[in-house]
């Protein structure tokens, strides 16, 4: 297949502060890890410069392989670090930036939960420290174990999300073999059916050869499952190994498909080129979700 030129919209220049560096030296202190760093995020001194980082719970090691994802994948041997929560809630008092913290974990498969009381561990740890920060969540599937992510839920983050990454017909070609769309599906839904309360919230890459019905069709099904906040993106490839950029999609698709969202009842779509799930999750969710319902 012929390298696709990137267009100049997709051009972007990295910006450091001093806010950058000092989560970057914290987070170093702390052994804690970003997905902004490990998956090579193109946003990564647009947030860290106004205090928004993704933490990436459980290591940096996954058990899955999907053919999108820069994070290394591999056997963790059931190693977890016990001590994680309380350093993330000390990492969090020396940055002194957040008032919404946006947690992410690698897949545990290897783990008899999937790491997910880990992961409620890590959000009661900081809503002890920290009642008046707003947590997101970015979970896995946990395999569809409604116990599993029970925990995750009975731990009261405002917001879980969970994401589809791409369409149905892709699903396949892009994720890993233990992950599929219904499964996705069920967790955003069961969510709901276990705390209406809790936003829900997923993402799309786009670029991956899909097509703008497949999309739209993409953004019935989570609707039909009352899901509330929809990011969207362009696929960028991390390296030769990952799977090829079928196109670019050009900025007014993006602003379509916003408008398209809205239109069928997500309370906020984002979504331009650099969009990534939990972009500027902070300032986007509680300038126009929490705000306009409190």
């Amino acid at each position: 297949m012929q390298k696709l030129e990137k267009p100049q919209w997709l051009k972007i220049k990295l910006n450091i502060n001093d806010n950058f560096s000092n989560i970057k030296t914290t987070l170093k202190q702390y052994n804690l890890h970003t997905v902004c760093e490990e998956a090579h995020c193109p946003n990564i001194s647009e947030c860290w410069n106004t205090g928004t980082a993704t933490f990436m719970l459980m290591g940096d090691t996954c058990t899955r392989g999907c053919k999108f994802c820069a994070v290394k994948t591999g056997n963790p041997m059931k190693k977890i670090d016990e001590d994680e929560p309380k350093k993330l809630a000390q990492a969090l008092a020396e940055i002194k930036l957040f008032d919404y913290v946006v947690l992410t974990s690698v897949n545990r498969d290897d783990l008899e939960d999937g790491g997910s009381s880990h992961f409620a561990e890590c959000v009661k740890e900081i809503k002890r420290a920290y009642p008046e920060i707003i947590v997101e969540v970015l979970i896995p599937d946990f395999k569809g174990d409604f116990e599993a992510l029970k925990k995750i839920v009975d731990a009261k983050p405002e917001v879980i999300a969970h994401n589809i990454e791409t369409v149905e017909r892709l699903q396949r070609k892009v994720r890993d073999i233990r992950a599929n769309y219904k499964q996705s599906l069920s967790v955003l839904g069961n969510v709901k059916k276990l705390n209406p309360k809790i936003y829900t919230k997923s993402s799309i890459m786009v670029g991956l050869g899909e097509t703008e019905e497949e999309v739209m069709q993409s953004m019935k099904d989570l609707r039909t499952i009352n899901v509330d906040i929809l990011t969207i993106g362009q696929y960028l490839r991390p390296s030769n190994w990952h799977i090829p950029i079928s196109s670019f999609v050009p900025p007014e698709k993006f602003e379509f498909f916003k408008q398209k969202a809205l239109e069928l009842g997500f309370l906020f779509c984002a979504s331009g080129p650099f969009v990534r799930s939990s972009y500027r999750a902070g300032e986007l969710f509680v300038k126009n979700v929490i705000k306009r319902n409190s």
